[in-house]
């Protein structure tokens, strides 16, 4: 710390005081829980709970208008066309937009209002989630654009290639998206793989590694499970478990046996090591970044923007395959046999329930709150390794699958299974100790 006091001090920028003054409120609304009335919580699920308490009436039309924004969009774009991927999941967002409309004016079958389908969807989910991500995104333009993640990203230079064999500079990708979000994670990392500054494998280890939902995402998952009390614990764990993972998947197929090939037609350019002190290199880093940062409303607007089109890309499609996924769970036995990939290391670990875990572990390829719905009222000890599971397995098709398709990472859809699965074992085997151990 005196060496950062003593480079700032010798090199510093009239502007740096938003490096510190805007990166503290981001980091503050994010991981410092706060008291308030009964509940201890992070500064913005406090804001999203007081929203939905005291305007309750008006939010099932808002998120109606961000299902319908959401579902034309594709058609609107003309990204629908793309692909096949793009295809199925257009329709997907209009079946979402559909399964709303009937939610919110209250017709349609029996089933769908079961209160552990539809309604379950529809206030644990859809409404934390379309309030939580723009909201979120808000406090994320503070947190992320004013040389922290730059400063953070050349300290950890030193790490990134031995760990996860990755040049320093995807420290950025790794913490944008574990605090930002996986598409803003993902679309650093195909831009960066296209400007020929990543390999094809180094890009396919940050998008399927690196790129897990946003800590907003985090923090419904941590809501629906009732681990908000016990957040900060919650959200490091998953990190350190999730980071530790990739650390693993690195070395075994499919990711291991991609090539180091730069894309083609770029101009390779592999990353150069700063010369001399590590720290002052990460202090120019940082003050190169302020000095080029857009002001406070345009960075906020722009990250607004940014956090609503998220919204309207994955409300529709938690509607539509997540209540797929809660049908499929519910009425027929596909999470079960595919449960008894993980069944073996849920009862070898006394995970109590095994089976239930083991299947909710399977609901995450999905959609990843799916297996925190399974799991709602089982153990404490069940929540927390669901909790983490379903952040760690990083794959899953509501919206990341989609998105990776999307760029020009040369990945296939079952390699991004097969990584699914080992992320999966990999992360139960890693937290289930933990898990007995801290709760």
């Amino acid at each position: 710390m005196d060496q950062v006091k003593e480079v700032a001090a010798n090199k510093t920028n009239p502007g740096m005081w938003k490096f510190f003054v805007y990166s503290a409120i981001g980091a503050f609304m994010f991981f410092v829980p706060v008291t308030i009335g009964e509940k201890d919580s992070i500064m913005l699920d406090h804001i999203v709970t007081w929203i939905q308490t005291n305007v309750s009436a008006v939010l099932p039309y808002y998120v109606l208008l961000i299902l319908f924004a959401g579902a034309v969009y594709p058609f609107i774009s003309g990204a629908w066309k793309k692909s096949t991927v793009d295809i199925v999941f257009s329709l997907f967002k209009v079946v979402g937009l559909v399964v709303g409309i009937l939610l919110i004016f209250n017709i349609g079958p029996a089933w769908l209002f079961d209160p552990d389908m539809g309604p379950f969807l529809l206030n644990k989910l859809v409404i934390p989630v379309g309030l939580l991500v723009p909201i979120g995104a808000i406090f994320l333009a503070l947190l992320v654009s004013y040389g922290l993640l730059e400063f953070i990203g050349v300290l950890m230079q030193p790490v990134m290639r031995p760990i996860w064999k990755t040049p320093g500079r995807s420290a950025i990708d790794a913490v944008a998206s574990f605090v930002g979000s996986y598409s803003l994670g993902l679309l650093i990392t195909n831009r960066v793989y296209k400007e020929g500054k990543y390999t094809a494998r180094e890009a396919a280890i940050i998008a399927t590694g690196f790129s897990t939902v946003s800590a907003t995402f985090m923090v419904v998952v941590a809501k629906t499970l009732d681990l908000m009390s016990m957040w900060n614990l919650y959200f490091w764990v998953t990190l350190v478990v999730t980071f530790i993972v990739t650390g693993i998947t690195v070395r075994i197929w499919p990711l291991a046996s991609m090539k180091d090939e730069y894309y083609e037609g770029s101009t390779p350019q592999p990353e150069v090591k700063p010369t001399g002190n590590r720290v002052v290199a990460a202090w120019d880093e940082a003050m190169e970044i302020v000095s080029s940062a857009p002001s406070v409303a345009k960075n906020i607007g722009v990250n607004l923007k940014d956090g609503i089109m998220m919204t309207m890309a994955i409300l529709p499609s938690i509607l539509s395959i997540g209540l797929l996924g809660l049908v499929l769970a519910e009425y027929t036995p596909v999470f079960d046999w595919i449960g008894y990939i993980f069944y073996p290391f849920t009862y070898l670990m006394q995970v109590p329930e095994p089976m239930l875990v083991a299947k909710a572990s399977a609901l995450g390829i999905a959609e990843m709150f799916l297996p925190a719905v399974l799991v709602a009222k089982s153990a404490v000890i069940s929540k927390f390794i669901i909790g983490v599971v379903s952040v760690s397995g990083i794959i899953f098709f509501s919206a990341l699958v989609p998105c990776i398709v999307a760029t020009e990472i040369p990945i296939s859809i079952p390699k991004l299974v097969v990584i699914w699965v080992q992320r999966v074992i990999l992360t139960l085997i890693i937290v289930t100790p933990i898990a007995f151990l801290v709760l």
